[in-house]
């Protein structure tokens, strides 16, 4: 068989003498061959210039269109302990309901009267505000009374000054008057003394004149006392209007201190009523989150903390919640390169995981078990696996997606892009080139418009 002995069997052994040699070595089936060859090539380069869709094909899983319709995880935003559980796993809960009931685990919380202690606490801070109030009106009060009786003190006290004055002029006219009697007795004496002298009159007369003069001078003397006295009687008179207007400002200073330090400690206390109140509030809204809802209608999954007495810390994953009601959507990831191939709004063909299906990825439309959606949107920045993430919707235009498609399983897809003839693709792939770069035609045309 291998030809390599020189002792040929088919040149001494005539195979055409034997019946089957006879059926295979006629001409007539040479002929038939050649026919179905030349049918076959001409079949085939036919085929070669059919339409063929380039597409991008990737792995994904099914997902939820937005995302508070995704499984998650309900958590507690306080420590505490597990006290008691209200559901089991697969049951159906509606938003609102109580799923567990935790206790508390921080001393400062305790006390089962915490609240209705602290606004006993509200209700004294309350009445000491109310307290301070009114002590404040009070020294309002006071501060008025004694700016009016400083008003009245001070014109008493400027109608004594002006009293003073009045006298001092007097004083003053009535000291004229005596220098003028003075001068007069004096040039009566000197007259006196020479006509004294001269005999013509007594010395009794100028004794008399003599004694005259002296009384003058006493009330001259008199009358400068009187003067002076008047003087320091306006002096005293400013001296009342001083002391009057420093006594009534030191009272009134005094008064505003103490209004100022009421005002204070009312606002202090008014703070501390505004800081009762937001820990009264806190303590309610604390005692309501002993008891852990269900945000939203759906199915428990699993218990993450289970038991009881078990303790768990603030943000702690509790349980997990699959929602009732949701949107499906495939997410899938596809590589760098890729990338600028998808736009939003393009058509890609789904297989879901575990239902049957027949795929010619060039031909959609003779594809089995396949069904449509749409590029809702494009992730800007490339995923831990080094590629991007594409969400898909279903295609309301195509079949309806499988009822019993879960979130979570997992789904193939295949991007469509632009469609090229079959040799073409054949010569693409054997020289590793990347599908055309395929621009939808709303995308040209939008390029076009902004240009």
């Amino acid at each position: 068989m291998l030809n390599i002995s020189h002792n040929q069997l088919n040149k001494k052994v005539d195979l055409t003498q034997y019946e089957s040699g006879k059926k295979v070595f006629h001409k007539r089936h040479f002929k038939h061959f050649n026919r179905f060859l030349f049918a076959f090539a001409i079949v085939g380069i036919i085929i070669m210039f059919l339409p063929w869709t380039q597409n991008i094909n990737s792995r994904g899983s099914v997902t939820t269109l937005t995302p508070d319709q995704r499984p998650q995880t309900i958590q507690s935003p306080i420590p505490g302990r597990i006290e008691k559980w209200y559901v089991r796993e697969g049951d159906f809960v509606q938003k609102g309901d109580t799923i567990l009931f935790i206790s508390e685990v921080k001393n400062e919380y305790f006390d089962p009267n915490l609240v209705n202690r602290t606004g006993k606490q509200i209700k004294a801070k309350e009445a000491s505000v109310v307290s301070y109030g009114s002590k404040v009106s009070a020294l309002n009060n006071q501060i008025g009374a004694l700016s009016k009786e400083r008003t009245l003190k001070l014109e008493q006290a400027q109608n004594k000054l002006l009293q003073a004055k009045l006298k001092v002029q007097n004083d003053s006219i009535d000291l004229e008057a005596v220098k003028i009697n003075l001068g007069i007795a004096e040039r009566q004496i000197g007259a006196l003394e020479k006509l004294y002298e001269e005999g013509l009159k007594s010395l009794t007369q100028l004794e008399e004149k003599r004694s005259k003069f002296q009384e003058a001078q006493a009330k001259l003397i008199s009358q400068e006392n009187k003067l002076i006295a008047a003087k320091n009687e306006v002096i005293n008179a400013k001296i009342d209007i001083n002391r009057v207007q420093a006594e009534y400002a030191e009272k009134i200073s005094k008064a505003q201190s103490d209004k100022f330090t009421a005002e204070s400690n009312q606002f202090d206390a008014e703070a501390q009523v505004t800081k009762l109140e937001s820990d009264f509030t806190s303590y309610e809204i604390r005692n309501d989150l002993y008891y852990i809802k269900a945000p939203q209608d759906g199915f428990i999954n699993k218990a993450i903390k289970g038991g009881i007495g078990e303790t768990f810390k603030e943000g702690e994953q509790l349980v997990g919640i699959m929602p009732a009601n949701y949107d499906l959507a495939v997410e899938t990831f596809v590589d760098p390169i890729d990338l600028p191939l998808i736009h939003i709004g393009e058509e890609v063909r789904v297989q879901f995981d575990g239902w049957p299906a027949i795929i010619f990825s060039g031909w959609p439309n003779i594809s089995y078990g396949t069904y449509g959606a749409k590029v809702v949107a494009i992730e800007n920045f490339i995923s831990d696996n080094g590629k991007f993430r594409i969400l898909l919707a279903p295609d309301e235009s195509d079949h309806q997606w499988p009822d019993a498609i879960r979130v979570g399983s997992g789904a193939m897809t295949i991007a469509l892009l632009e469609d090229v003839p079959i040799w073409f693709e054949l010569w693409r792939k054997l020289n590793g080139f990347p599908p055309n770069y395929y621009q939808p035609e709303g995308a040209t045309k939008t390029k076009t418009d902004k240009k």
